[in-house]
């Protein structure tokens, strides 16, 4: 039986960043995720905000943990060579009546340490967004709100963590925890036991599950589905471009945009993504899927109808792609809380929206917890925060994408038209660090098949290499992972004996 000093349950942004944090220092941690690829629960499904601190509750965990998080994550992107663009959000009051909303909004988001927000009236409003709708008649301007891929963040933290020595499992659903006395000193899986000095719970919508097995019940999770449009980039136009770089047309919106707020969520909202696309959603209905629940048409009609109050001329006609997500609902605040019976559990759970911005605090404050309660940190000195920027054949120069050819030509060979990635980018995913060995995978870190045409080009092609790198069947290549084959046909046995 293998022997950790840490052992963290969940490979979403939460997991990662705290594993990414224990790796700054001498210990045996081990980062473990039933599915196969990490970022594959309610952090693959996200907005990709780093909010303001408007919404949470003065005093609370997710109002501390979001300012402290909102400050450390344009450093912790560029650490990890991911894209973070400050783009700043409007909260848009519709009437004079939801003005006061917006001097609430703006009083908590003060009293959180938020810096700049201010209240702006039509006018200015029209320079700072001018396709907003008529009938606004004021906004909440919070300029340090951010956008961040979530997939890239948690996936980049994971292969930093590897690279500083944490080992990760995938494909290794916990089952059960080991418990001696009243202390937990481990997990059974489908692969094994492992056991730890202490152990973090970080499984998302499954966290209360997890501590009801430590025979904890003080908290009932109630998943909630979001409901999501994805439209295309704009089109690109003639004329000059920078070097490497296609030029695109004008962004329809800028800023995030929010409606004013429910009780249940911070509305349906419109927002850019660091990859050019607008996000239109999510709607908030509570459901029984805590994971990978189905897209609802009547879900998508709300966010229609919404996001076209706020924004007359969205044209849906340019949706690419849609899709759902489930948040782990339910919990007043977050629960961030070592546990003295059993020991040796560290709850990281009910981590909702603002969860991404909290991440990397909820990471450090991990951390401090653990050394307060005696794992002791001895400064891993190999130890590097960097984790280098894969090659992206778009972000090249001509010359620099000439010279990487002439290295090796598959950096040549276009495979995904839409996003112009090249078989040489796909090839360096399969073999990375934290190995991307599906459809899904690829598509997380490459944007493969997430383009226009959705894959109707490059799927055959991604289907061969894959198989090609992996040595398996092309009947055997997953979209992500378990028994979600691609391609109908026969067994593997079978397959092989043919080839």
């Amino acid at each position: 039986m293998e022997e950790y000093d840490v052992i963290i349950v969940g490979a979403g942004v939460v997991g990662a960043l705290c594993a990414r944090e224990l790796s700054r220092y001498r210990l045996r941690v081990l980062l473990v995720e039933k599915a196969a690829d990490v970022c594959s629960g309610a952090s693959k499904a996200n907005s990709g905000i780093v909010h303001a601190t408007t919404s949470p509750r003065p005093g609370s965990l997710k109002a501390r943990y979001c300012a402290q998080g909102g400050r450390l994550m344009p450093a912790v992107c560029r650490e990890l060579s991911v894209p973070f663009e400050r783009v700043g959000s409007l909260t848009v009051a519709m009437s004079h009546r939801e003005m006061r909303v917006l001097r609430g909004l703006l009083a908590r988001g003060t009293t959180n340490g938020d810096e700049g927000l201010e209240i702006v009236e039509a006018e200015r409003l029209r320079c700072l967004e001018p396709a907003l709708s008529e009938a606004a008649v004021a906004a909440l301007y919070a300029p340090n709100v951010g956008v961040v891929n979530p997939m890239l963040l948690t996936i980049a933290a994971a292969e930093n963590a590897v690279m500083n020595g944490v080992t990760l499992a995938l494909n290794t659903e916990v089952t059960g925890l080991l418990v001696e006395g009243e202390r937990i000193v481990g997990v059974a899986t489908g692969c094994g036991e492992y056991r730890c000095r202490y152990l973090v719970n970080a499984t998302g919508a499954h966290s209360d599950e997890v501590m009801r097995w430590a025979g904890l019940d003080d908290l009932r999770l109630r998943p909630r589905r979001g409901d999501y449009f994805v439209l295309d980039r704009p089109d690109r136009r003639p004329g000059p471009s920078e070097p490497g770089h296609s030029r695109e047309g004008d962004p329809l919106v800028r800023h995030v945009i929010f409606p004013i707020p429910t009780p249940a969520s911070k509305g349906i909202l419109i927002t850019p993504t660091t990859e050019g696309n607008l996000l239109l959603g999510p709607t908030s209905t509570v459901s029984h899927w805590r994971e990978h629940p189905p897209v609802d048409g009547d879900g998508l009609a709300t966010v229609e109808e919404q996001v076209k109050r706020l924004v007359h001329s969205l044209d849906l006609r340019r949706c690419i792609a849609v899709f759902a997500g489930s948040r782990p609902s339910g919990a007043r605040d977050f629960l961030v809380r070592l546990e003295q019976r059993p020991a040796g559990l560290l709850n990281l759970a009910g981590i909702e929206s603002p969860g991404l911005t909290a991440a990397p605090a909820i990471a450090k404050e991990a951390v401090r917890l653990l050394a307060e309660d005696g794992l002791n940190l001895s400064p891993n000195e190999e130890f590097d925060p960097v984790r280098p920027a894969p090659v992206r054949v778009t972000e090249l120069s001509p010359e620099e994408r000439a010279g990487l050819v002439a290295e090796d030509p598959a950096y040549g060979r276009i495979i995904c038209r839409c996003e112009e990635v090249s078989e040489g980018e796909i090839v360096d995913a399969i073999h990375s660090s934290v190995p991307a060995t599906t459809l899904d995978a690829l598509k997380k870190r490459l944007r493969v098949g997430a383009g226009r045409c959705q894959g109707g080009f490059d799927l055959p092609l991604v289907v061969e290499i894959l198989a090609r790198e992996l040595g398996v069947s092309p009947y055997e290549v997953t979209k992500s992972g378990s028994t979600s084959v691609v391609l109908a046909g026969p067994t593997p046995a079978a397959a092989g004996s043919e080839e």
